[in-house]
């Protein structure tokens, strides 16, 4: 990246090329992607969001609104200017259409999410969403209201490879495919699944490459037996080594006990 990647740059690439995206927890993940080459970050609105907007200055990032933080519309335009202004470029939003389009209309670049949507996974579970004709043109309709919204970008998770291919030739918005081929705008997964720091289920389509949470534990040991030498040491009498301390000229004790006696 050479300069600010901005939504209309992902708009005006439509169809021209496969955009990588991941969404990152921290700054130094931030900081590696955009080294290894993604221009697209993902992140919580939290404390984590400055850290990560300084670590990638230039990349893409959508922060995302969290579902039930907003109860109006005009609620939902006020938290989405209070997240650009804190560094993003979009906010992800998995609230109604109506939402969304309140902050579309004032000019806040929103991304929403078809199919499988975490957040509404009491109505579908946690599966597949799209697999039947009939569920397939649900998800397309709902496509159609995020775009008739004026959403910039929507998310398409865990949805048939056909589904979400269709969606991606016929909708302006762009797509970020997560679990749905290599059809979509974006390429996208999460950083705790490719650098292995998810503890719990890894979905289908994930794919993890290290294993951060054995290097994790590994340095947890380490920090252990590094506390408990230093205990040892102590208890023992091993530190602090002469080389450790500061001494005073004994001429400048003598003259400073000397003195002390009248303080």
């Amino acid at each position: 990246m050479m300069r600010k990647v901005s939504v209309h740059d992902l708009i005006a690439a439509k169809g021209q090329r496969k955009w990588l995206q991941v969404h990152v927890d921290s700054g130094a993940e931030a900081a590696a992607a955009v080294e290894a080459g993604i221009a697209i970050l993902s992140c919580e609105p939290d404390h984590t969001l400055e850290p990560i907007r300084r670590a990638a200055p230039l990349a893409f990032v959508s922060a995302g609104m969290p579902h039930g933080m907003v109860s109006s519309p005009d609620e939902a335009i006020r938290e989405g200017f209070r997240i650009l202004k804190r560094g993003a470029d979009a906010v992800y939003c998995s609230h109604s259409p109506r939402f969304i389009e309140a902050m579309a209309r004032e000019g806040i670049p929103v991304t929403g999410h078809v199919g499988l949507v975490p957040n509404l996974a009491a109505w579908t579970g946690f599966r597949a969403v799209g697999k039947t004709a009939d569920e397939a043109l649900s998800v397309l309709r709902k496509v159609k209201d995020l775009e008739n919204a004026g959403a910039a970008c929507v998310e398409v998770e865990v949805v048939p490879v056909e589904l979400a291919d269709h969606i991606t030739r016929t909708t302006p918005m762009v797509t970020m495919g997560m679990g749905c081929g290599d059809v979509c705008d974006t390429q996208y997964l999460f950083s705790s699944d490719v650098l292995g720091t998810n503890t719990g289920h890894y979905p289908r389509h994930s794919k993890k490459y290290a294993d951060f949470t054995a290097l994790e534990a590994e340095m947890q040991a380490r920090r252990v037996a590094a506390f408990r030498a230093f205990a040892e040491d102590v208890g023992t009498g091993h530190y602090p080594e002469p080389r450790h301390q500061v001494r005073m000229d004994p001429g400048e004790h003598d003259t400073f006990q000397k003195r002390a006696q009248s303080i």
